[in-house]
């Protein structure tokens, strides 16, 4: 008779890959089964976790990314382990994944950004919001990239947190970032920036940005940079107007008066202006070689047939001089090697976290799970991710007990740990990680700053070589 599931003798074993929240939540509630002995290994193709805390968070918010002690918290925790510099697909597959677990979440996030299809977006100076955020955030595959911020003027398409976030980086003094831990070669660039102004611009009216209010309100208060708004953008249509008076979503509501309060402010004479636009979507960014302007359509808000307030094109055009655009429309997921990906969403179809073979009509596939943007896209903040991965989590837990899970050939945790060294010798474990952590804190202090980060892959490397012999996990560590 073959012992239950969840013992000691047989203990659940569940990869998960991706090291940010989603992932770390998942982990979490899978420790807090008291009825369970569960053995988690978290896979991350880059040496350092916690995902978009660490390459998406804006420096100047250090306040959100302490969050990281909760997850330090939970990989602290018998039977789990952390094998970063390690890539699905290219040092473990699927195929390895079914030979030494019983399931797998895949907490990978949405890597990529969506397109405007507009003439021009491809001309030099045109970039997705995500590449510069994680340039500035020091990710190694962004270390290298390159934004001229010689120019005067810059657009920023898109009202959401993210575009504040960089609308914000590149207003501020080197003064105001120097002691958050901005990537050191992103300080060094954004001292010598040219940019005096920012154009934020929006395809909808004010009451339906999506930025939160801690956002708009932070660019009031930056030293050398003043938010402009025209007061004839700030006169809301009916519906608009009415949403606002019901009063229902509050965050709408102050996000209009904080934007009032600058439309009656005016301009008080600071060098860099942010000047938020509304109702202007882009259709075209003009340049020979390089992006020179961007042509903008007006818009106006319409009620659909679902009774949805949405923006739609007049004939009113205009044109503004900008060398620089930053596309900050929406994250996009990307497929992975062997799991079914629904291209229209950038999401892996699933029913409440289980993976399905598609969206419509979709069979289950067995032992794969899903938490995060990759599961349901683009929303929420970080705490959004704790009961997304619960959800998921528990259709697992169901699955378990239904004997709905993968039968490994080698469940143990040695097995795979073998299969890793011989793969990726320079795999990184959660203890190197620490050695890293502590090294950056050091780099940082010595200049009065909070970190200074590693951006190359082998200078993480070189630090763990130095500093001791690899340390291999065991279960527990």
């Amino acid at each position: 008779m073959t012992e239950p599931l969840g013992t000691a003798t047989h203990p659940l074993r569940v990869a998960i890959i991706g090291s940010g929240p989603s992932g770390f939540y998942a982990a979490e509630h899978l420790q807090k089964q008291s009825n369970l002995v569960v053995e988690i290994d978290m896979f991350d193709r880059l040496p350092t976790p916690f995902g978009l805390v660490r390459g998406g968070v804006a420096p100047d918010h250090p306040k959100i990314k302490s969050v990281t002690k909760v997850y330090e918290r939970i990989a602290s925790k018998p039977g789990f382990r952390f094998f970063g510099n390690v890539e699905f697909g290219k040092h473990i597959t699927l195929e390895d994944l079914q030979q030494y677990y019983h399931a797998v979440i895949f907490a990978v996030g949405a890597q990529s950004d969506r397109q405007l299809d507009i003439p021009g977006e491809d001309l030099l100076g045109s970039h997705a919001a995500t590449e510069f955020v994680a340039w500035y955030n020091a990710h190694p595959d962004y270390r290298d990239a390159k934004f001229d911020l010689s120019v005067q003027n810059v657009a920023v398409i898109g009202l959401g947190n993210v575009a504040m976030d960089v609308t914000r980086i590149l207003a501020q003094t080197a003064d105001e970032l120097y002691e958050t831990d901005i990537a050191d070669y992103a300080l060094e660039e954004l001292k010598q920036s040219n940019v005096r102004n920012i154009y934020v611009l929006g395809r909808r009216g004010p009451a339906q940005s999506a930025f939160t209010n801690p956002e708009i309100k932070e660019l009031g208060e930056l030293d050398d940079a003043e938010v402009i708004v025209d007061p004839k953008e700030m006169k809301l249509d009916p519906s608009s107007q009415a949403y606002i008076d019901a009063g229902g979503d509050k965050v709408a509501v102050k996000n209009v008066e904080i934007l009032n309060g600058y439309a009656e402010k005016g301009d008080s004479g600071k060098p860099r202006k942010i000047i938020m636009r509304f109702l202007v979507s882009p259709v075209e960014l003009i340049g020979t070689d390089k992006v020179e302007a961007i042509k903008l359509v007006k818009n106006e808000l319409y009620v659909n047939e679902k009774g949805d307030l949405r923006p739609r094109a007049t004939d009113e055009y205009e044109t503004i001089p900008v060398g620089l655009v930053f596309r900050s429309v929406g994250y996009h997921g990307v497929p992975l090697e062997g799991v079914p990906f629904y291209e229209k969403w950038g999401i892996i179809p699933n029913d409440e976290g289980r993976v399905t073979s598609s969206f419509k009509d979709g069979s289950v596939v067995t032992g794969e799970y899903v938490v995060g943007w990759i599961k349901r896209g683009p929303s929420g903040i970080i705490g959004t991710n704790k009961p997304d991965s619960v959800e998921t989590v528990n259709h697992m837990l169901e699955d378990v007990q239904a004997d709905k899970v993968w039968t490994p050939v080698q469940p143990d945790a040695t097995a795979v740990l073998n299969l890793i060294r011989e793969r990726q010798p320079e795999f990184v474990t959660f203890a190197d990680w620490q050695v890293l952590d502590e090294a950056e804190l050091e780099r940082g202090k010595s200049l009065g700053r909070s970190r200074v980060k590693f951006s190359r892959v082998e200078d993480m490397l070189g630090v763990l070589a130095k500093t001791h012999d690899k340390h291999l996990p065991q279960v527990g560590d």
